[in-house]
């Protein structure tokens, strides 16, 4: 999409001060737009319960099979009546009347888009899912919706690497932790390698048409490496990719008592590849960066921004897809969901997905415009289009990249 000078840049933005919190939605550059108001506590006490028990992380004492079950059968991510619920919940809570009509205002002008700013209450929430009130639209509906990088990371000292379509993308997919079976903890994502997959179908297509790193001899031997550590990361970012993706297991940092910078990247290795590691040693990044691993774009939700998109920017990314929540795996999906063929495998989807959104010349409308996809999927009454997978996703994006 061809973006003018015209294009309106809207800023929604949340600060918690003691125990309130304040939300803005202002057009950059037009300070006389500004739209500010108080979120409801106790509204917000709401959206958060119906919130918490949609999203596949285990609250108290469950496990993480159990959280995976209740997620995709009882949450309100669980059938499309009770999403809706939960997305017309948030909408109202989180933007007053008037921020929903400056964005109606705004959104139809060709190339507008929408940075959000969340806060560590609302570091979860699926923006591009909340519904405008009275109307039903979704949020990444009325406007192509992206994260703005927190400004500590935007502001700091760095080099951005430069977009090289040209080169070959770099794919770290679901690489073998050492000592995990397929079925524990830090196992298998993807499921066993096999050429007949969607997921494998997708990169031996994508082989045929350009070179890929690692250089393999055929697409099934990407999948599930056992050498896939730093050292072979670190090889295959100097050689100057495009782009980068990674499909596997992320450590969250705690929110609540953590760090940002211990948030951690699962490789071939023992020892997990974590924030401060990579922000340390400068390991540099492609423009773009996909990471579909467990709340891998956590960083809000601490003061310190310092998680796995900062030192991702850091390092020389502009644009960043990552995910809010865990995404449960293809054989957690297929253990647990109802109603859905034994060959539906939405994190196939969301891999491909967001892949091919990472190819095009705008990355991060891209990836809206399969969310809008795959809603419509939902509301129609296909099951396997869950937005667990495709709600989740979050795109920070900076120095003019969209």
């Amino acid at each position: 999409m061809a973006v003018t000078a015209a294009a309106p840049t809207l800023l929604l933005r949340y600060a918690d001060v003691g125990v309130a919190t304040y939300g803005s939605l202002r057009v950059v550059g037009h300070r006389d737009t500004t739209v500010t108001w108080v979120l409801d506590e106790s509204a917000m006490a709401a959206a958060r319960d119906l919130l918490t028990d949609a999203l596949p992380d285990p609250r108290s004492a469950e496990s993480i099979p159990e959280s995976i079950e209740r997620a995709l059968t009882a949450g309100s991510f669980a059938t499309p009546t009770a999403e809706a619920h939960l997305a017309g919940v948030l909408g109202e809570a989180l933007i007053p009347e008037p921020g929903w009509r400056l964005l109606a205002e705004r959104a139809p002008t060709a190339g507008a888009v929408l940075f959000v700013a969340p806060t560590g209450r609302l570091a979860q929430v699926p923006w591009s899912a909340i519904a405008m009130p009275g109307d039903g639209r979704r949020l990444v509906e009325v406007i192509d919706t992206l994260f703005a990088v927190p400004p500590n990371i935007a502001n700091a000292p760095r080099r951005p690497s430069p977009h090289r379509r040209d080169g070959a993308p770099v794919l770290v997919l679901d690489p073998r932790v050492p000592g995990q079976l397929p079925d524990s903890a830090l196992g298998s994502v993807l499921g066993r390698p096999d050429p007949g997959t969607p997921v494998a179908r997708h990169f031996a297509e994508m082989m045929r048409r350009r070179p890929v790193l690692p250089e393999t001899g055929s697409a099934v031997e990407l999948f599930r490496r056992p050498d896939a550590d730093r050292g072979w990361l670190a090889a295959l970012l100097d050689r100057r990719p495009s782009r980068l993706l990674y499909v596997g297991h992320a450590t969250a940092a705690d929110g609540a008592n953590g760090r940002a910078d211990r948030a951690a990247l699962h490789l071939a290795e023992t020892q997990p590849l974590t924030a401060a590691e990579l922000m340390a040693t400068a390991l540099p990044m492609p423009a773009r960066v996909a990471l579909l691993a467990c709340a891998s774009g956590g960083d809000y939700r601490f003061d310190e921004a310092t998680g796995l998109v900062a030192a991702l920017v850091l390092g020389g990314a502009v644009l960043v897809t990552a995910t809010l929540w865990s995404l449960p795996t293809t054989a957690g999906y297929r253990r647990f969901s109802r109603g859905t063929s034994e060959s539906a495998d939405p994190m196939a989807d969301v891999v491909i997905g967001v892949d091919r959104a990472h190819e095009e010349a705008d990355a991060g409308r891209a990836v809206n415009a399969w969310q809008r996809g795959q809603l419509a999927r939902w509301r129609a009454g296909d099951v396997a289009a869950s937005p667990l997978y495709w709600a989740a996703l979050a795109t920070f994006a900076v120095d003019g990249a969209r």
